[in-house]
């Protein structure tokens, strides 16, 4: 109990340790059961109980998603402010409920039941290429490959300009760590301007011949809704975050689902044998395993948490890896169970911020795991998994396997 006590006080967002990143979740726990208000010597405050953070998403009037004023210090005026000051993860009304409605018009139930087909294709077509090789990378091979060709296909890219995407994604949202370092600011800013660039010679050779705006995202977003076009730099910096977005996190939710299921080999089992617990066990992974660990939000007005008040202007830190794990809301949650009910998890976050891609994401996990535990059920790791070493995205950069 003092250890893990003196685990919450001694904990520093602005100063982590060097195996936060491999396992956070004693410190989450800390948090979750001695410090629910953590106050950072920065002036920033995090919040880790599933409850507080539900609130936060669902009270926009309270806290803002605007970062123009949090982000300045920490990028100056250069590619990477223009960019996370302009996405719509990163706003409030009027521009986030501008860029999400006509997001969400390419985005609707109807349209991605309508990708199934292409995605089991695509799956299985991976699953054919690797079936020989014996031993695989399941990020490389696979994990990284199906968002990036899912979000590719949205946009209606040539497939012989996909290669530079995955590289531009990982050095923009690298930028969003908590602490950085020059070359990652460096790397971050060059990506976004070489990333805005390509975006914008694509863009104009979609004004010339324009796509289907049921099912072509970036024609959807240059034609705008009822009349309200988005500028330049709005269009290219959501084009950008919907990419980085789609490819980050789904990557992450099937490197994540199938490193726990060698973890779990119960679990692994039960989810064989009973493949119709496929859409549970997706959330689960979800919960389990956030592939986003961390959001953060500002308080425009005085409120108040745990008996303390919380000024105006104070950057809140959201755990969500520690609210997906709160026994308040989780029984037993440090286990993997791939039929539970009901699973209340915040990995797409709440309210108004609700994933706009949150139902193509399960899709694709669901897909993922199902046909790969189908075809390869004996998998097993065949090396060490190296973790990308960031705390705010939770995923590995190398997953070795032997699937034959």
């Amino acid at each position: 109990m003092q250890a893990e006590r003196s685990l919450a006080e001694e904990f520093d967002i602005g100063a982590l340790t060097p195996g936060f990143a491999e396992d956070p979740f004693p410190v989450y726990r800390a948090l979750l059961d001695h410090a629910p208000l953590k106050r950072f010597r920065d002036g920033s405050v995090m919040l880790s109980r599933h409850a507080d953070l539900d609130r936060v998403y669902r009270d926009t009037k309270t806290f803002s998603s605007d970062k123009k004023v949090e982000f300045l210090p920490k990028f100056g005026r250069t590619p990477l402010y223009e960019h996370h000051t302009t996405s719509l993860v990163f706003n409030d009304p009027p521009l986030h409920t501008r860029v999400r409605k006509i997001m969400m018009g390419a985005l609707t139930p109807r349209a991605i039941a309508a990708m199934e087909p292409g995605l089991v294709e695509l799956v299985d077509g991976l699953l054919d290429r690797i079936a020989d090789k014996g031993e695989v990378d399941l990020i490389e091979d696979f994990a990284a490959a199906i968002p990036l060709e899912v979000i590719g296909n949205l946009f209606v890219m040539p497939h012989e300009e996909r290669g530079p995407l995955r590289d531009w994604s990982l050095a923009i949202l690298g930028a969003l760590e908590p602490v950085l370092t020059q070359e990652q600011q460096e790397r971050g800013n060059r990506a976004v301007s070489d990333f805005k660039a390509y975006l914008g010679e694509l863009a104009e050779k979609r004004r010339a011949s324009p796509g289907d705006p049921a099912t072509d995202v970036l024609t959807r977003l240059i034609n705008g809704n009822d009349g309200e076009l988005l500028s330049d730099t709005e269009l290219l910096q959501n084009c950008i975050f919907i990419l980085n977005a789609g490819h980050e996190t789904t990557t992450n939710l099937i490197g994540n689902a199938l490193h726990e299921l060698t973890r779990w080999p119960e679990e692994r089992r039960r989810l064989a044998e009973n493949p119709d617990l496929i859409d549970t066990a997706v959330d689960e992974f979800l919960r389990f395993q956030s592939p986003n660990q961390l959001g953060n939000r500002m308080t425009v007005e005085a409120c108040e948490f745990h008996s303390e008040t919380i000024e105006p202007g104070t950057r809140i830190h959201l755990a969500i890896g520690a609210a997906n794990r709160d026994p308040r809301q989780f029984p037993d949650p440090d286990r993997l169970d791939v039929a539970r009910k009901p699973n209340r998890h915040l990995a797409f976050a709440q309210g108004p911020h609700l994933c706009a891609g949150f139902s193509l994401a399960r899709m694709e996990g669901r897909i993922a795991v199902s046909r790969f535990l189908g075809r390869f059920p004996d998998y097993r790791l065949a090396g060490e998994p190296k973790r990308t070493g960031r705390v705010r995205f939770r995923g590995f950069s190398t997953l070795p396997a032997r699937i034959a």
